[in-house]
């Protein structure tokens, strides 16, 4: 009984922590997504412009563990272009008929297929923080959906460099300020500016641009479902209003004689 008592109160006591450190950061101003709504839907452009931006940017730190390339398909990439993509990366081979798994003295590799997932950046969490000076880059598969407000936190995430620390904070090195983070001091560099990326499809390259166009794909990342989601949502609903006419109109023939 002592033990879950304990273990009770660590609990309140980490989530009144966290509480806290979210507390300070302003709310995220709440952005117009195609996404949104009842009838809101994926603007294929830019997810495109948003793999883009992954693709040239994200990707070197930020793994994308549970999509494959394959799944580019949806966003409008032709299957011939997908196996481009997938190809310039490589992912350990694993042991041959032989069962060896080394070539020459080091692991067998070969290049991805679009039935693999997205092959991380890094070889693992340690090589992950060794390359990033100890701190861990999350995965963006869901991240998303890792708060309330996930599209608006993220976008205001991203654009939140752009004000200086107010007088007095001091910001360790190897740390940045930004307005919008837990705490307002994050080891992650400022990702995103107006020269980013030069878009493919002539898209204007503006940092507010950028934000939005990897935030849309990262949501499309977390929720490629999305679509079939609110169709079918709305086929039960209107199949419910039907049959809810139905039941009344039948009611109403039912009772008729006695009224």
């Amino acid at each position: 009984m002592r033990k879950i008592v304990l273990s009770a109160l660590a609990a309140l006591t980490l989530t009144a922590g966290a509480a806290q450190a979210a507390g300070n950061a302003p709310k995220p101003e709440a952005q117009d997504w195609t996404f949104n709504g009842l009838f809101g839907n994926y603007d294929e452009a830019q997810l495109k412009r948003g793999f883009q931006i992954y693709r040239e940017v994200c990707g070197g730190c930020h793994s994308l563990r549970l999509v494959a390339y394959r799944n580019l398909e949806a966003i409008g990439f032709t299957k011939d272009e997908i196996k481009e993509i997938a190809a310039e990366y490589e992912l350990p081979a694993g042991p041959n008929e032989d069962g060896e798994i080394l070539e020459d003295g080091e692991l067998r590799m070969r290049s991805a297929k679009p039935f693999d997932k997205f092959v991380p950046p890094f070889a693992n969490e340690m090589a992950a923080k060794a390359g990033n000076g100890g701190a861990l880059p999350p995965d963006l598969s869901l991240m998303n959906k890792s708060r309330v407000s996930g599209p608006d936190y993220v976008y205001a995430l991203l654009t939140g460099y752009l004000e200086e620390a107010p007088e007095g904070v001091e910001i360790p090195d190897g740390m940045y300020y930004n307005k919008y983070f837990p705490g307002h001091q994050i080891s992650m560099a400022p990702p995103l500016d107006a020269e980013t990326v030069e878009y493919e499809d002539g898209t204007e390259p503006t940092l507010e641009n950028h934000a939005k166009d990897i935030v849309a794909f990262m949501n499309w990342a977390a929720a490629p479902e999305l679509e079939e989601r609110k169709s079918l949502g709305i086929k039960v609903m209107l199949f419910l209003i039907l049959l809810t006419a139905m039941f009344y109109a039948l009611k109403k023939r039912i009772w008729a004689d006695v009224h």
